[in-house]
């Protein structure tokens, strides 16, 4: 589907109506001469942009990364979805629901950079490398890599599985501000012993944006015949690669995140070598172990949320890869440049082009992040998300493709009010 008529054929309700598709569509067509480092600076564009979102007006919304806003002509392909299914009941979950859900897997697979036969659809990143590392065939001693800054629910699923089968647990703690790839590499490197068998890494650390490189690592670890599994939850349509030029063993992500996609779907890769070795969560009655479908069983789910993964990825063509990660990466640095060198303000995050793109992470010395966050929320009508642990003390900035300047100017104002 093109940009032109995927935006004339949407049916809207609410602000995106009314301030017209037509209208968005002219500004495309007026826009596809421009290159994407020019636009992610043209607030005129990506106002337009915004108008196809309804936000709350109570408050400034810098938490966006939790769970990104799904755009009116998505959000109203979902709900036809719900209608379609609930007019067919029955009928539709017998026919055509496989067929549709392997659909979508495959529209993924061909975003995400992997064959279609090493991919499904989960319901979140949580379940995707949870099923991972309970998939493992553990014996006791067998070693497990990651880091203090990985997600919680992962940490917390090594815990069971270390506790279950005698696994041994290695912790690295990432720096928030390397000095290059070669001492993050490193310092997995250090960590890997003879028993090492699955490390954990975050394409991009959860708490503060910062982009690991990935395939340097992956490279290492195979070197010594350790596989990798990626939690790239903030990664996938936020910044641009493709899964096969990763080289990772698995690679787990979210889709209510930077795709847009109704909340309750998610994507598994698994290399197609390592499928037949892996068990499921659920069990499955599949008898060819290389097929990746059988890792997919969870019984009857929300469907709907699958068929609308086909309409989140039209909008997020629409906008385009490279004009999306330039946008996100503008806005970061925007506010970033404006503050990093202010009195008690401290970044979390390297700022330059290769380490991150649109989230940061800041602080201000002497301020508990909990009382950081309270205080731009009460005082000022800014919402983020406080973090204190593993290293990071700060409030997590996640602005989205839709915030504007003005609202960032704002929010560079309160931090230097509140760090005076």
């Amino acid at each position: 589907m093109n940009k032109r008529s995927f935006i004339k054929n949407a049916t809207l309700t609410g602000i995106g109506a009314t301030l017209g598709m037509d209208a968005l569509a002219a500004l495309f067509e007026t826009k596809k001469h421009s290159s994407a480092a020019a636009l992610a600076a043209d607030d005129q564009f990506w106002n337009q942009i915004r108008t196809q979102y309804m936000l709350k007006p109570d408050y400034i919304n810098l938490e966006n990364g939790f769970y990104n806003f799904i755009p009116q002509p998505t959000l109203e392909k979902y709900i036809q979805h719900i209608r379609d299914i609930n007019y067919q009941g029955s009928y539709y979950m017998r026919t055509v629901q496989r067929d549709n859900k392997k659909r979508m897997a495959a529209k993924l697979a061909a975003v995400a950079g992997c064959s279609p036969e090493e991919l499904i659809i989960t319901r979140n990143t949580t379940e995707s490398l949870d099923l991972i590392i309970a998939g493992q065939d553990w014996k006791a001693g067998d070693e497990a890599l990651m880091a203090i800054q990985d997600y919680g629910s992962m940490l917390d699923m090594f815990e069971q599985v270390s506790k279950r089968y005698g696994v041994v647990l290695n912790k690295v703690s990432i720096p928030n501000l390397p000095a290059s790839d070669e001492e993050i590499v490193s310092l997995y490197e250090k960590a890997i012993t003879p028993k090492t068998k699955l490390m954990m890494v975050p394409h991009m650390v959860n708490i503060t944006g910062q982009i690991l490189p990935v395939r340097k690592i992956c490279d290492m670890a195979h070197s010594k015949g350790v596989e990798v599994m990626v939690d790239g939850a903030h990664a996938f349509a936020h910044i641009q690669y493709k899964i096969s030029e990763l080289d990772c063993d698995y690679y787990g992500t979210s889709l209510h995140k930077w795709m847009s996609v109704p909340l309750g779907a998610g994507f598994l890769f698994v290399k197609k070598e390592k499928i037949a070795k892996t068990w499921p969560l659920i069990g499955d009655g599949t008898k060819d172990l290389s097929d990746i479908r059988r890792l997919n069983h969870i019984g009857t789910h929300a469907c709907a949320t699958d068929l609308t993964i086909e309409d989140a990825i039209d909008f997020y063509n629409m906008i385009g890869a490279e004009r999306k990660e330039k946008r996100l990466r503008y806005i970061q640095q925007y506010w970033t440049s404006r503050v990093k060198n202010v009195p008690k303000i401290i970044i979390n995050t390297p700022t330059d082009d290769k380490r991150s793109c649109g989230i940061a992470n800041v602080g201000i010395a002497g301020m508990k992040p909990a009382d950081l966050a309270k205080r731009l929320m009460d005082e000022h009508k800014i919402f983020t998300v406080a973090i204190d642990t593993a290293n990071v003390h700060g409030c997590r900035i996640t602005p989205n493709v839709y915030t504007t300047v003005e609202e960032l100017d704002a929010f560079v104002a309160a931090l230097k009010k509140l760090a005076a």
